[in-house]
């Protein structure tokens, strides 16, 4: 089974949009861009396309590759204390010289739509989430609509980034799987994933996974975004696996597109909570 998450976005997004109409919220998003990268500069343009979809006003502040982490931080002080904005997201990664845990804590833990600060981390990780990181939600939410069990499933998360691999991991866990986390430094990875009900892959490495690190009928869900010869590709060899799985997502037009609705379900969150509900 293909778990298509371009095909679920696009039913949250018709979802949301509905919402967003029947709430007479206006959410506002600011998106932060450092530099010119390629791939940044496409996600931006594809997070911009799904606001307009659904309703949500965005802007975008671009600051030059040279600008100092002063400089960002700056800026989203600025957003911080904006009234027209609802959320903020700053596009990942920064250039090496940005201090990008410095950045990510200077967003404001209510405007934090990505759900890095330390804050909504470290409720998440409590189990009483606020905001939930994008990926991570959108891949909940995607085996959720395909009716997946998860409680009593082992799951095994490749990578340990706080992006991707610890949050899910811990969704993963509030669900009542049974989780393992592997990494750079595991002994005999293709033993660990062999186990695994619910295989997840978000190591940055293409094609990573072969058919000979699952197990028969496993979901396997791949968060890799590689380009080898200008074609995108995952971190899972989905031509030798997905014969063997019992649900695979592709690459692209699984997490990613999932990705980008749990984004924009955030963004109205947080402009509900915040301007339903002020902190006087």
């Amino acid at each position: 089974m293909i778990l298509d998450g371009k095909r679920v976005s696009e039913k949250r997004l018709e979802l949301l949009e509905e919402k967003i109409g029947e709430s007479g919220i206006q959410p506002h998003l600011a998106m932060v861009l450092v530099g010119e990268d390629p791939a940044s500069l496409l996600y931006i343009n594809m997070k911009h396309r799904a606001c307009e979809r659904v309703g949500i006003g965005s802007i975008s502040i671009r600051l030059p590759v040279e600008a100092g982490t002063d400089e960002i931080i700056g800026a989203v002080s600025r957003l911080n204390n904006d009234l027209q904005i609802d959320g903020i997201l700053v596009q990942l990664p920064l250039p090496p010289h940005i201090s990008t845990r410095a950045v990510v804590e200077a967003v404001a833990p209510d405007k934090d739509v990505d759900g890095f600060h330390p804050l909504n981390m470290g409720r998440l990780f409590m189990g009483d989430p606020n905001i939930i990181p994008c990926t991570s939600r959108g891949i909940m939410s995607l085996l959720e609509e395909y009716h997946i069990p998860v409680a009593g499933k082992r799951a095994v998360v490749v990578g340990r980034s706080i992006e991707v691999g610890k949050p899910l991991g811990m969704l993963l866990l509030f669900a009542d799987a049974t989780v393992t986390f592997c990494h750079s430094k595991t002994l005999d990875l293709p033993a660990h994933t062999r186990t695994a009900d619910i295989l997840v892959s978000a190591v940055g490495k293409a094609r990573f996974i072969t058919a000979s690190m699952v197990q028969a009928g496993a979901t396997v869900i791949d968060v890799g975004t590689n380009y080898v010869q200008g074609k995108l590709t995952g971190d899972v060899d989905f031509e030798g696996v997905s014969p063997l799985a019992g649900a695979v997502t592709p690459v692209p037009g699984g997490v990613g597109p999932m990705t980008i609705a749990s984004l924009m379900e955030n963004t109205f969150q947080a402009a509900w909570k915040r301007q339903c509900f002020p902190v006087r």
